[in-house]
């Protein structure tokens, strides 16, 4: 038989600093305290920390957040490629590596100054990397003109309407609404304030876009067996997949026979062959939300309705608090904060844990997706 993830390890400290558009400190610090505040949650010292698992956007290096915390010896380290798309796979790779005895305690981090710092497609110095080199000079210069272009082509295909896409905008703003830690907090969101707002890549408009944001998040990972001693409930590892089509071009698909299959199909199909539910047993999702119509192209993507149907299924607050699937209880990306898709792991740990500002009653079971669009990742976490 087949070795598996499958419970094998668990989620046991989570930390995170504030939110805002503008902090002080640099990402690096932003980086240690919200590591330093997982392992107090989890009640271990910096010291057995021995592996760590970033992204390869992070611009700090697990050299020198080691040094900072005061961890001992690293056995193990990786870094995940394709930004928002790599979220999940930090906590795979980790869970992976502890599950095969390569490390004990693994801490998984993401840090950035988005709010205050760069656009990485601003710099027009140096050369375009290959896939840039069939958008950039077509007139897609960001992200949102890429999945404009996606979403264009949904509506087109599949009827989809502006509407559908404020009804993800508005789940998300809602329970934004309910977090204190959330940049949107008590800043309420309304049908008329979102069909009036400036296009920012038509059809995307200002709420269909995620945020600007500073701030870092952080967890902790050990073994199964270790778990039950730590100082918080544990929430198990139940399933992990990354996913990269055959033939993919970043955000596009250009080459694909259907651009609208993007990397959701591909580690969705991974991930549940390795789970012991499905789609219809998830209490809770938490769905990459850098653009609205993400979430309809994952709901399709990972088999919570049929192909075309993403955009029906948010009707009738299906993706609100008591709908079929409450989804980004933080208020995602969207409304909480923008830090590529980590703060989503965080909240799917509180949802099981009983502790989310909005609260889905006995959440046993959670979805966390990253990024769709790019070769993208997947976790099944577990009560």
């Amino acid at each position: 038989m087949a070795a598996t993830l499958k419970d094998a390890t668990a989620i046991v400290g989570i930390g995170q600093t504030a939110f805002a558009k503008r902090l002080p400190s640099t990402e690096k610090e932003l980086a240690c305290r919200a590591i330093l505040a997982a392992l107090a949650d989890a009640g271990i010292a910096p010291s057995e920390v021995d592996a760590f698992a970033s992204y390869t956007m992070e611009e700090t290096d697990e050299v020198e957040v080691a040094k900072a915390i005061g961890a001992g010896d690293v056995t193990f380290f990786s870094k995940v490629g394709y930004g928002g798309g790599g979220s999940c796979a930090t906590v795979g790779h980790l869970a992976a590596a502890i599950a095969t005895g390569q490390a004990t305690v693994g801490v998984a981090w993401r840090s950035r100054k988005r709010g205050s710092g760069p656009r990485p497609w601003k710099n027009t110095t140096v050369q375009l990397p290959t896939p840039g080199q069939w958008t950039r000079p077509f007139g897609l210069l960001r992200p949102a003109d890429e999945i404009g272009m996606l979403a264009r082509r949904y509506m087109h295909e599949y009827g989809a309407t502006r509407d559908h896409l404020f009804n993800v905008a508005m789940a998300c703003r809602n329970r934004a609404n309910e977090n204190p830690a959330a940049m949107m907090y008590e800043r309420p969101l309304t049908r008329e304030m979102y069909m009036s707002s400036r296009m920012i890549s038509d059809p995307l408009c200002l709420f269909d876009n995620c945020l600007e944001t500073d701030g870092a998040l952080a967890c902790v990972i050990v073994s199964a067996e270790r778990a039950r001693d730590c100082r918080q409930k544990p929430v198990y590892v139940h399933s992990a997949a990354q996913g990269l089509p055959a033939q993919h071009h970043g955000m596009v698909n250009y080459w694909n026979d259907d651009p609208l299959s993007g990397p959701a199909w591909t580690a969705a199909r991974h991930l549940w062959k390795q789970a012991d539910f499905g789609p219809a047993d998830v209490d809770v999702a938490q769905i990459y939300d850098a653009f609205t119509p993400l979430i309809p192209l994952s709901l399709e993507g990972y088999g919570f309705c049929g192909r075309g149907e993403g955009a029906s299924f948010t009707e009738g607050g299906a993706l609100e608090l008591g709908g079929r699937l409450p989804i980004n209880t933080g208020g995602g990306g969207l409304s909480e904060a923008y830090v590529h898709g980590f703060n989503l792991i965080n909240e799917g740990v509180k949802q099981l844990r009983g502790t989310s500002t909005a609260q889905v009653p006995d959440a046993a079971t959670c979805l966390v997706t990253a990024g769709e669009g790019v070769p993208t990742s997947a976790i099944l976490l577990r009560a």
